[in-house]
C-alpha cells in the first residue's frame, strides 16, 4: 500500500510558503494542547499583572498617615470649655495619681517625689526640654510650677474645632489624658504656643520638629480629628525634611509605685 505520509520530494514541491504554513500551525496547536493542560492559554501573554509602586520610605510612616486624614475648615469654637474634657489631671490609668504627675514622673530625670503620696507627687527634677533643646530644673510651688508645664500636643480648643465636638464625653476625656497627646515641656514656649497647630507655630527646637508633627498626626489619627489645608501643608513641609518619620508609639505613664523620700 502506498504510504499515507508525503515525501520527501513531495514536500519540496510545496514550496517554502506552505512548509511555513505547516510549521506555525503545528506551533499553534502545541501552545494549546499545552494551555490545556495547564489550565491556561499562554498566561505571559493574556495576563497583566498591575502591581502599586509604593515608596518604601512611606509605608507605616507619619506621611502615610497623614494623608489618611480629612481636610476641612475649622468648626466654630462656640461652646468650647476645658469642662468638655473632663477634670483637668483625672486619674484614667487608675493608678492612684493624677495625670500631670505621671507626665512629670515620664518626662523627668532625678525627680524627688512627696512622702506620704503614695509615690505620686513630684516635688523637683530635670527636664531635658523638646521644645527649646534646655534643661530646666523643676521646683513644685506657687510661683515655681509653671516653669514646666503639660502640653497638649494637640491643643484640646484646636480639636475640639476640628471634630471632637462630634465625640463623646468620655472619648474627649481620653484624649485630654491620653499620654500621647501630652509632653512636659518649657512653660513660656508652652503658653506661646497657645492652642496653635502646625501652620501658626512650630518648637523652636527645629531638631525636634519632626517628632513633635509626628505626635499631632498620630493624636488626629486616634481620635478621628481633621487637619485644615494650610495644617496639612505645613506638616508636610515639615515631614518632607524627615520622610521616613516613624509614627510614635504610646509611651507608658510610669505608675505610682515609685519610693517614697
Amino acid at each position: 500500500m502506498p504510504s499515507e505520509r508525503p515525501s520527501r520530494a513531495g514536500l519540496a514541491g510545496m514550496g517554502p510558503l506552505l512548509i511555513s504554513v505547516i510549521v506555525v500551525a503545528a506551533g499553534l496547536i502545541v501552545a494549546m494542547v499545552g494551555g490545556a493542560l495547564s489550565g491556561e492559554v499562554n498566561p505571559t501573554a493574556t495576563k497583566t499583572v498591575a502591581v502599586q509602586s509604593i515608596s518604601p520610605a512611606k509605608v507605616g510612616t507619619v506621611f502615610a498617615t497623614l494623608d489618611t486624614l480629612a481636610v476641612k475648615g475649622r468648626a466654630p469654637k462656640t461652646g468650647y470649655d476645658r469642662e468638655q474634657f473632663g477634670p483637668a489631671w483625672a486619674d484614667v490609668d487608675r493608678n492612684g495619681c493624677d495625670t500631670r504627675n505621671d507626665v512629670l514622673r515620664r518626662d523627668l530625670t532625678g525627680y524627688v517625689l512627696k512622702g506620704g503620696t503614695h509615690g505620686c507627687v513630684v516635688l523637683s527634677g530635670t527636664l531635658l526640654d523638646p521644645y527649646t533643646a534646655t534643661t530646666i530644673g523643676f521646683v513644685r510651688g506657687q510661683t515655681t510650677s509653671t516653669k514646666v508645664q503639660i502640653d497638649h500636643v494637640v491643643a484640646l480648643s484646636d480639636a475640639w474645632q476640628k471634630g471632637a465636638q462630634q465625640l463623646s464625653a468620655q472619648t474627649r476625656r481620653a484624649l485630654a489624658n491620653d499620654s500621647l497627646n501630652l509632653l512636659a515641656v518649657d512653660g513660656p514656649s508652652n503658653q506661646r504656643k497657645s492652642d496653635g497647630d502646625a501652620a501658626t507655630w512650630l518648637p523652636p527646637n527645629k531638631a525636634y520638629r519632626c517628632p513633635y508633627v509626628a505626635r499631632q498626626v498620630a493624636v488626629k489619627a486616634k481620635y478621628r480629628l481633621w487637619v485644615t489645608s494650610a495644617e496639612r501643608d505645613a506638616l508636610r513641609r515639615i515631614l518632607a525634611t524627615c520622610p521616613s518619620q516613624p509614627l510614635p508609639a504610646t509611651t507608658a505613664f510610669v505608675l505610682g509605685d515609685g519610693p517614697e523620700r
